[in-house]
C-alpha cells in the first residue's frame, strides 16, 4: 500500500502514452496545422474555466498575508532561476545543452495551482493563503516568465519574437479567456463548480494535446536522434537535485523568518511547484514547435517528481498533533 505513493498516476501514464504516440505516429503538414488550432482552442477553454472557478472571496481572504506571498514569489521567480543559472556548470554535463535549456525554462515558470492547494489542504496548511498565492503566481507568470526566458535563455526561441511579443500572445491566449471566465463567474460559476469533472477533463486533455502537437513537431525534426538514454537519466537526476534544494530552502526560510506551521506548509508547497498547466501552453507560444518538445520534457519529469515527493511530505505534515484549543479564562491562555 505504501509503495503506491511512488507509482505514476493515471495522468502521468497518459502523458507517457501521448509521447509514445507522437513518437511513432507524428502529425505533419495539414494535420499538424489542425492540431495546432485545436490545441489553441482547448487551452483557451481551460483558462476560461479556471477563471470561472476562482472565487473572488478566496482571493481577498488570502491577499493580506503579504510576507508569505512575497517569499513564495521570490522563490518562484528569483531563487529558482538563480539555482538554474548558478548550478549550470555542474548540472549541464549531466544532460544535453538542449535539455538544459528546458531546465532553465522550468526554473522561470509560475507555481502550479491545483496540486499546491491540494497538498496544502492535505497537510492542514493555510488554505486561503495557498489559493491566493498559487493563483496570483499563475497570473504574474504570464508577464514575468517571458521576460525571464529572454534573460536566462537569450539564444532560445524564435529570434523574430521578443519578450513583449510573447507576453502579448500569452495574454491573448491565456489571460483574456481567464478574465472573461472570471467576469462570467456569477452566471456560470455554479455550473463549473458542479461539473468539476469537466474542468479536469479539459485540464488534462489540453495538456495532452499540447504535448502531442509539440512532440510531433520535435519527432519530425529528429528529437530522438539527438537524445541519448544517458541524457534522460541525467535529466531525472538534475530535476531531483533542483527539487531537493528548493524544498530544503523553503522549509528553512519559513522557519527562519518566524512563520507558523500552517504558513510553512503553504510556503513549501506553493514555493516548490512549477506549473505544467501554464508551462506547456507558454512553451508553445514562446518557442518554435520543433524546439517545444525538448523544452517541456524537463517540466514533465519535474512535475511527476514534485507530485510524488510532496505527497509524502503532505502526509508527514498531516500526522502532526492537532493544536490544543485555547480555553478562555485558563491561566496562561492568550486573550
Amino acid at each position: 500500500m505504501a509503495r503506491s505513493r511512488f507509482l505514476p498516476d493515471n495522468f502521468t501514464l497518459m502523458l507517457i502514452a501521448t509521447v509514445a504516440l507522437a513518437s511513432f505516429v507524428p502529425v505533419s503538414g495539414a494535420a499538424a496545422h489542425f492540431f495546432e488550432n485545436l490545441t489553441t482552442a482547448a487551452v483557451a477553454l481551460l483558462f476560461f474555466l479556471h477563471g470561472a472557478k476562482l472565487s473572488r472571496e478566496a482571493i481577498f481572504a488570502g491577499i493580506g498575508h503579504w510576507r508569505l506571498h512575497l517569499l513564495v514569489f521570490a522563490v518562484t521567480f528569483v531563487v529558482f532561476p538563480i539555482i538554474g543559472v548558478v548550478l549550470r556548470p555542474v548540472l549541464e554535463p549531466l544532460v544535453t545543452p538542449q535539455l538544459y535549456a528546458g531546465v532553465l525554462y522550468l526554473c522561470v515558470l509560475p507555481a502550479t495551482v491545483q496540486s499546491a492547494i491540494a497538498f496544502t489542504a492535505m497537510a492542514r496548511g493555510n488554505m486561503p493563503a495557498a489559493i491566493c498565492s498559487a493563483s496570483a503566481s499563475t497570473l504574474l507568470g504570464i508577464v514575468v516568465t517571458p521576460l525571464l526566458v529572454k534573460l536566462v535563455l537569450p539564444q532560445a526561441g524564435d529570434a523574430q519574437h521578443n519578450a513583449l511579443d510573447s507576453i502579448g500572445k500569452i495574454m491573448l491566449q491565456l489571460l483574456l479567456p481567464f478574465v472573461v471566465g472570471h467576469l462570467l463567474r456569477p452566471l456560470i460559476g455554479d455550473f463549473v463548480k458542479k461539473n468539476a469533472r469537466m474542468l479536469k477533463v479539459v485540464d488534462q486533455g489540453s495538456i495532452l494535446l499540447v504535448v502531442f502537437t509539440a512532440f510531433s513537431a520535435a519527432v519530425v525534426a529528429g528529437i530522438w536522434r539527438q537524445l541519448p538514454l544517458e541524457a534522460l537519466l541525467g535529466l531525472l537526476l538534475v530535476c531531483a537535485i533542483i527539487l531537493a534544494i528548493v524544498l530544503t530552502l523553503t522549509t528553512f526560510l519559513a522557519r527562519k523568518l518566524g512563520f507558523n506551521k500552517e504558513d510553512e506548509i503553504t510556503i513549501v508547497f506553493c514555493g516548490s511547484k512549477k506549473s505544467l498547466v501554464s508551462g506547456v501552453p507558454m512553451a508553445k507560444v514562446i518557442f518554435p514547435s520543433a524546439e517545444a518538445g525538448l523544452i517541456v520534457l524537463p517540466l514533465m519529469i519535474f512535475h511527476q517528481l514534485q507530485l510524488m515527493v510532496c505527497a509524502v511530505l503532505a502526509q508527514r505534515y498531516a500526522r502532526r498533533p492537532e493544536p490544543e484549543p485555547v480555553q478562555p479564562g485558563v491561566p496562561g491562555a492568550k486573550a
